[in-house]
């Protein structure tokens, strides 16, 4: 029989949804668990104390009522905070999230990398130690917004969102000393892939913005790899931690990444 199991997206809000798209093109029929944490929305304004105590515990008790295959931690604060204490609680893999800044060095001409994330990921050591491995030729420049999260929320809620919101985010890492040289932003919370197309439109140059979705998604597939998939997977669910009543737009936008039942945890 085929293997029912589903992949477990996790995630503070929608932003992974833009780790789930390029896994659902790989693994077109694996069932799909969306959770999104909103009783504790939005993680990048919470403590690092704060995000260590919930997320593990968290993550335990879906993945006792889910029993997922693989757990997909598609949160860069949470995963640049607590991956190896998610990793140690549950008894299945773990693919974490955390910011392109090995690819985007890679990427960058003039040397110089923006990290766009949340105050809580693009303050962390572990950002620091990704600098200093992958990207020690370079500047790196780090602005966290937490408007920006606000904005993808908006956007995938059907939400008129102003471009001057957008271009304010870009100038808080373009206006840094050596902003100017910024040739590559990192897009280092998941949330903002899903409105990269608003900050390439306002950015007033041209820019490359990276993120690790794709790269995500490849990992999903190798450590799944050999393993059985239902011919008709059942629909995905969202799953929310706190209340939520979905508009229609909203309820369209989560269809067209297959997530198409609610349920709340």
């Amino acid at each position: 029989m085929a293997d029912r199991r589903p992949i477990l997206f996790f995630d503070s809000g929608v932003g992974g949804l833009s780790v789930l798209a390029p896994t659902r093109a790989l693994l077109p029929r694996a069932p799909i668990v969306y959770v999104a944490d909103n009783a504790f929305f939005p993680y990048g304004l919470k403590s690092e104390a704060e995000i260590a105590g919930r997320v593990p515990a968290l993550l335990g008790r879906l993945a006792a009522h889910y029993r997922p295959r693989l757990v997909v931690n598609a949160c860069n604060t949470a995963c640049t905070i607590a991956l190896g204490t998610m990793r140690a609680v549950l008894d299945l893999p773990v693919v974490g999230t955390v910011p392109a800044i090995r690819p985007a060095a890679l990427a960058s001409r003039t040397r110089v990398i923006g990290v766009l994330g949340t105050e809580a990921t693009v303050r962390q050591p572990y950002v620091d130690r990704l600098s200093a491995d992958y990207a020690a030729d370079c500047v790196v420049l780090r602005h966290g917004s937490a408007r920006l999260v606000e904005l993808a929320e908006a956007h995938l809620r059907g939400e008129e969102t102003p471009d001057d919101a957008y271009r304010e985010v870009l100038a808080g890492l373009l206006g840094q000393p050596d902003g100017a040289s910024i040739d590559t932003i990192v897009l280092a919370c998941t949330h903002f892939p899903l409105v990269a197309d608003r900050l390439i439109a306002v950015a007033p140059r041209p820019l490359a913005f990276v993120d690790g979705g794709a790269g995500i998604a490849r990992r999903v597939a190798y450590l799944t790899q050999g393993q059985s998939w239902p011919d008709d997977p059942p629909p995905g669910v969202a799953v929310f931690t706190g209340p939520f009543a979905p508009t229609a737009a909203f309820r369209g936008s989560l269809a067209r990444f297959g997530l198409t039942v609610f349920e709340r945890f």
